[in-house]
């Protein structure tokens, strides 16, 4: 008897049959989030689950669906999922760490770019017909080439940020890390490894690019923001939870910082509807990783994940292999 699993939003189709061929599946065909009630509903008997960075896993739901095996998420941030409940229970949980590094930092160092120059502020004036006249000081932004650039989490998508910076802007790296890199790392990268409160106060650009945890909750607030100069720019594309958001809105407001750029949001889908009044910021609904490349990759690598952990093979990037084997 084949093995059921849960494919909790629509996925490639070549996704679908791979799965189909080794399991016997229930896909959901649409982009909406599922409820609590219907995911856990949906879950039933189900051995494993196909999922992304929407899909919440508690305790409560692990012990509402016990034949629950293997959670397979098509992300590489795990703080949807209650990582030491599935492994008390012996639930194996895999991620999609490495395929999406370079497009994330192309998407930041883009996103950087964008706040720094102003550039959804111009396009806003533009679009609304408000571009008359010309004079010195136009829409003057921020020099990038040559500035230093803040690295908070120089983890895969922070170094490949810093190769971008040093290599093809000039930029000055500094970064702030749980842990040091090794001397070999920072001397190929230029890097410079300062305390958290240093790289606020020293950073022109301030990229965000740390895993979210309780730890890091916050980790931007008032007084860390109070420490940035006042023509610094933050740019976050780590998870929205990371950064205080009203205490953002008010150091924008008051220029404290000169600019923003947010790709991921801490209600996201919902946005806090301050951050849309202010002019002195960049938007996007978090894509850092959306290209139809990665994605793709993404995606056969959360399968590639679940057929391992359901037949027996040691999946290739799981979270907890101390439950291993199933």
């Amino acid at each position: 008897m084949r093995k059921k699993i849960l494919i909790a939003r629509r996925a490639p189709a070549d996704v679908i049959e791979r799965l189909a061929a080794c399991f016997e599946v229930d896909a959901v065909e649409g982009d909406g989030v599922l409820a609590p009630d219907e995911l856990r509903a949906r879950l039933q008997g189900k051995a494993g689950a196909y999922i992304t960075g929407t899909e919440r896993i508690t305790a409560e739901l692990l012990d509402a669906c016990p034949a629950l095996r293997a959670v397979c998420t098509m992300s590489v941030g795990y703080n949807h999922i209650d990582l030491a409940a599935c492994t008390a229970r012996g639930v194996l949980v895999t991620n999609t760490p490495d395929v999406l590094t370079e497009t994330t930092a192309d998407l930041g160092f883009a996103l950087l770019m964008a706040t720094a120059r102003r550039m959804s502020e111009g396009e806003r004036l533009l679009r609304d017909g408000q571009w008359k006249s010309w004079s010195w000081d136009f829409l003057a932004g921020a020099e990038v080439h040559g500035t230093t650039l803040g690295i908070l989490g120089m983890g895969r998508i922070g170094q490949a940020l810093a190769r971008r910076a040093r290599f093809g802007f000039g930029m000055e790296i500094a970064y702030h890390n749980r842990s040091r890199l090794p001397a070999d790392t920072e001397r190929e990268l230029g890097a410079r490894y300062l305390s958290k409160d240093d790289l606020l106060r020293q950073a022109d650009h301030l990229v965000l690019v740390l895993p979210y945890s309780a730890a890091s909750h916050h980790c931007i607030a008032a007084a860390e923001l109070s420490l940035m100069k006042p023509t610094a720019t933050l740019v976050n594309i780590a998870r929205g939870g990371i950064v205080d958001e009203n205490a953002l809105v008010a150091a924008l407001r008051e220029r404290r910082i000169a600019a923003a750029g947010l790709d991921v949001f801490e209600g996201e889908p919902r946005v806090n509807p301050a951050l849309l009044t202010l002019p002195n910021i960049v938007l996007i609904p978090h894509i850092g990783s959306a290209t139809l490349p990665t994605r793709l990759a993404m995606a056969r690598l959360a399968a590639d994940n679940l057929v391992a952990a359901l037949t027996g093979a040691t999946p290739p990037t799981p979270l907890n292999p101390e439950v291993l084997p199933l």
